[in-house]
């Protein structure tokens, strides 16, 4: 029985592998739709305004509209912007940290490099999400570590 869905925003196809994969190991009753750029997401949101996601994952470098530029738009929109936005990147530069921050993204993931790290970060941030739901923590605790 899935009783959370979850959107994954990222261009890169290893990356979502290897998302679903951890999130498969971790018996998380989820389904996970996955689009490649923030055109598809934006689209995605906008053309199923009742059935939006639980979640979204949301890449910052993506091709045809950035993770950033999404993330403006969702809290810009009445009809989207409650959502949860859990930015997933490689990015570890602060200042765009604290600008995601300010724009309402509800947590930040950097994309760790092993599997078990993986599993550990989206294991939590799920947990936070479902947790705090519609609301920010303090900034101390918007980055998800393992």
């Amino acid at each position: 029985m899935v009783d959370y869905n979850i959107v994954l925003a990222d261009d890169d196809d290893d990356d979502c592998m290897f998302f679903k994969d951890a999130l498969d190991e971790l018996s998380v009753p989820a389904c996970v739709n996955t689009v490649s750029n923030g055109v598809e997401l934006m689209q995605l949101l906008e053309c199923q305004p009742s059935d939006l996601p639980d979640v979204i994952f949301l890449d910052l470098n993506m091709p045809r509209k950035t993770g950033f530029d999404c993330l403006k738009e969702i809290k810009q929109n009445e009809q989207l912007k409650q959502l949860n936005v859990i930015i997933y990147s490689t990015s570890s530069n602060q200042d765009m940290i604290d600008l995601l921050y300010n724009n309402g993204a509800q947590f930040y993931i950097r994309k760790p490099a092993a599997f078990a790290d993986l599993k550990s970060v989206i294991h939590k941030a799920i947990l936070l999400s479902r947790q705090s739901r519609f609301t920010q923590p303090l900034k101390d605790n918007f980055v998800v570590q393992p």
